[in-house]
């Protein structure tokens, strides 16, 4: 496996800019998810790093070596996009099988038949090996084309929203597979996702990008608990973060604007009056909307909890995160 490595990598599109200067390292054999809306630069990032797309400027490197001037296919990395990408004339077997069949691989054919059946146990489509492609559902095509990239032993994974076309069940049994694949192979893989489920669960680093810049780097744990700013707290957490004026409560610091708390960092029972909007019931918690001082916000507590609409609870702030106007974190 190989550490992929982007060093001040620009990219324009007309005078859209997906990638400005962008600088980030992808350590060897980690699990790297990128999160950012649309137009952040995460699928950019990915064609960088593949060579389906060159950059205006900067360097590209997969283990220590420049990538300028090589070919995808030179590059050793294997990509899944969000669009099933198979030949609808092959089986789901030979289309599993066609990558291993390359001049390059030179994949022997008893390997490469039990590479298939590995793969198609793993992704759940053992039963359809024998289909067309053109035969499959939606997320059986996705899950094929997940299966060409994982029959091979790249340098790089590369995956934009892979799992994102199926349903809730099979999205929750292939990132915990994947996971495994990835943690057991020690292959380094570059993930594009806006399902922040996916990034907490998955992620051994998180990217978070926002107009083609890398505005934090860290494990989710460290993003979520030390965001730099709003707008990186924002990106994981489910519900999300509250962000409230900071003078609705004391103890703000002399520069704050604003202050966010974790649904999670509500305290309650002391503190000061909030009147319950809605109660969602989701059998582990319970959620709370919550109308205070003429702002929304959303808090959980206790599963069995008798409160409802119209009651009025008291909550005060408990790991409060401070930031200034333009949303810079304040430490």
């Amino acid at each position: 496996m190989a550490e992929v490595i982007l060093r001040n990598v620009s990219r324009r599109f007309g005078q859209d800019v997906a990638l400005d200067a962008l600088t980030m390292t992808v350590p060897d054999g980690s699990f790297v998810v990128l999160l950012g809306p649309t137009g952040a630069g995460k699928t950019t990032t990915l064609r960088m790093v593949s060579g389906l797309d060159r950059p205006d400027a900067g360097e590209v490197f997969i283990g220590g070596h420049p990538m300028a001037g090589l070919t995808p296919a030179q590059r050793d990395v294997a990509m899944v996009f969000q669009q099933y990408s198979l030949y609808p004339h092959l089986t789901v077997r030979e289309n599993l099988a066609f990558p291993l069949r390359s001049p390059i691989l030179r994949t022997k054919q008893a390997q490469i038949d039990r590479k298939v059946q590995e793969v198609a146990e793993v992704l759940q489509i053992s039963h359809k090996l024998d289909n067309k492609a053109t035969a499959l559902s939606g997320g059986e095509m996705q899950r094929v084309s997940i299966g060409r990239a994982l029959v091979r032993n790249p340098a790089v994974y590369l995956m934009d929203e892979p799992l994102s076309s199926l349903d809730a069940k099979l999205r929750a049994d292939l990132r915990i597979e994947l996971k495994n694949i990835q943690a057991h192979s020690g292959a380094t893989l570059l993930y594009v996702t806006h399902d922040q489920v996916e990034a907490m669960t998955m992620a051994t680093h998180v990217g978070v990008l926002d107009k083609g810049r890398l505005v934090q780097f860290g494990t989710p744990r460290e993003i979520y608990e030390d965001p730099v700013s709003i707008y990186a707290a924002g990106r994981l957490g489910q519900p999300r973060i509250n962000v409230l004026p900071a003078d609705l409560f004391a103890g703000a610091p002399a520069r704050a604007a604003f202050i966010g708390l974790r649904p999670e960092h509500i305290g309650q029972g002391d503190g000061q009056d909030s009147f319950v909007k809605r109660v969602e019931h989701l059998g582990d918690q319970t959620r709370l909307h919550l109308s205070f001082k003429g702002h929304d916000l959303i808090t959980v507590t206790d599963a069995h909890t008798t409160l409802d609409h119209g009651d009025i609870v008291k909550i005060q702030p408990q790991k409060p995160l401070f930031f200034d106007a333009d949303g810079a974190r304040i430490v």
